[in-house]
């Protein structure tokens, strides 16, 4: 019936108890039965400690209760076990242990390491997480160069009986992002070209197609799930035409054009909301525009009033009066001649805009964030190193159990005895002195003659109510 040692546990009398006699589960200690025929230890009335041969039995009873509460104490034990979260301290070996193994001190410098690791880690993660919410600290500005090139197709002639077919021309609209220097297209970026545009238009001569022909448009919708690397546009005609194309800028986060007179007071064109409500907070700590009894009031300048038309507001009102004040972002207006008879080294135009594109290092943020693969590793490794500590202290314990026996037996025995018996009246709830009671003038004393009729007469009338009780009678 004896369990596994409960580490850390000592004694009142300052020794721990042999773990292999421990119960798991109340921690009180139980002597094993010896053979028949060898010596046992007994207390004696006389407090003393005798020798006695012979063998002791416990009743079946005390058995199965005893093993029904090591079973239930494991049960407990393994359940606790799987929703416990074991801290970096239970991997910590006590000052005893160290004082013994000197090699130790190597496993507590890698405690320290891994202390300080898991520490870098964690900071890391956070400022990770933080970044991601700001999808501005994760952007480059880079150069988008945008090819348009146009070519013709001549009819072909046809039987005299029949009509000359007539050519075509092709509009062909694409582009590249340049690198960091601007000088070539950066292999590196995956982002097609569709990516960067919420809506292209291309409009030709109404006069030349008519007002059902002369407009080709793509828009971004919620089903667009392909991007594509250009646009071409192709419409039959074998003379010049002139085309405009209207590029309007996909942003994210979205972005927004500033009314002229607040763009010019703050210095921003266009920005995200984010930004222009920043800048707004600046321009009022910079001219100290904020109240100083009412924090949470701006007192406006003349530039403000002439922005936001109140002489005062509050800073929370400023989102709601900026509705009026932002815009959609200008399109990029591009005018190409489509010409008939330019050179074939003049059919393509080159122009640059500066686009907003995904830091390389995103994806390994987020892969970072939600990698769980070496988790299960680790852990394993921590149950192992807990596991190990256990055993250790456990080892620790036994040690200084059979040292303390082996130094002074008499000595080690008695406060053993007397340990375990504080304990026992404390688990039973029992009150009174050890020491008087381990003593027989202690019974010997008048108090007995009254205190056992007391005892029986209680125990009686108990038993008289429960009887009662079964039977249905009342008083």
């Amino acid at each position: 019936m004896a369990g596994r040692p409960v580490p850390g546990y000592m004694s009142p009398g300052g020794y721990p108890p042999p773990p292999q006699y421990m119960n798991t589960r109340s921690g009180m200690m139980m002597m094993p039965a010896r053979p028949t025929g060898g010596a046992m230890l007994q207390t004696s009335g006389t407090g003393g400690v005798r020798l006695g041969g012979g063998m002791v039995h416990p009743s079946s009873r005390d058995t199965l209760r005893l093993k029904r509460m090591a079973d239930a104490a494991k049960q407990a034990k393994s359940q606790m076990g799987k929703v416990k979260k074991r801290r970096l301290g239970d991997k910590m070996l006590s000052q005893n242990v160290r004082d013994l193994v000197p090699e130790s001190g190597a496993y507590m410098d890698l405690l320290e390491f891994e202390r300080k690791l898991d520490t870098t880690i964690m900071r890391k993660r956070l400022e990770i997480q933080e970044t991601l919410k700001r999808p501005n600290h994760i952007k480059q500005k880079r150069k988008l160069r945008v090819f348009i090139s146009h070519s013709f197709t001549t009819g072909k002639p046809a039987p005299e009986e029949e009509a000359r077919s007539v050519g075509e021309w092709e509009l062909k609209i694409e582009g590249r992002v340049l690198d960091e220097l601007g000088l070539k297209p950066d292999v590196n970026v995956k982002t097609k070209f569709s990516s960067f545009f919420r809506n292209i238009v291309i409009e030709l001569d109404k006069e030349a197609y008519g007002p059902d022909n002369h407009l080709s448009e793509w828009s971004r919708s919620s089903s667009t799930s392909e991007e594509i690397d250009g646009f071409v546009v192709t419409r039959p005609g074998e003379e010049s035409v002139k085309s405009t194309i209207i590029l309007v800028l996909n942003y994210q986060p979205q972005q927004y054009k500033v009314s002229s007179k607040l763009a010019k007071l703050l210095g921003i064109h266009t920005a995200t909301k984010v930004d222009i409500v920043n800048g707004i907070w600046q321009y009022i700590k910079n001219n100290r525009l904020q109240d100083p009894q009412e924090r949470e009031f701006i007192n406006n300048d003349k530039y403000f009033q002439q922005i936001f038309e109140v002489p005062r507001m509050k800073f929370t009102e400023i989102p709601k009066r900026l509705g009026a004040l932002l815009f959609a972002p200008d399109p990029i207006v591009i005018h190409h001649i489509i010409n008939a008879d330019a050179p074939d080294g003049r059919r393509t135009a080159c122009y640059d805009i500066d686009v907003d594109i995904d830091d390389p290092v995103k994806v390994p943020m987020h892969s970072f964030l939600l990698s769980t693969s070496n988790q299960q590793e680790i852990l394993s490794l921590d149950n192992k190193i807990h596991d190990t500590v256990d055993q250790i202290n456990s080892i620790k314990l036994q040690r200084e159990f059979y040292l303390g026996f082996s130094q002074q037996p008499q000595k080690f025995i008695n406060d053993w005895l007397a340990s375990q018996s504080r304990d026992l009246k404390i688990m039973t709830d029992k009150v009174g002195s050890i020491e008087s009671e381990r003593l027989s003038s202690y019974y010997n004393k008048s108090w007995p003659n009254d205190a056992v009729p007391r005892y029986f007469y209680a125990k009686i009338a108990q038993q008289r109510h429960q009887l009662e009780q079964a039977m249905g009678i009342r008083h």
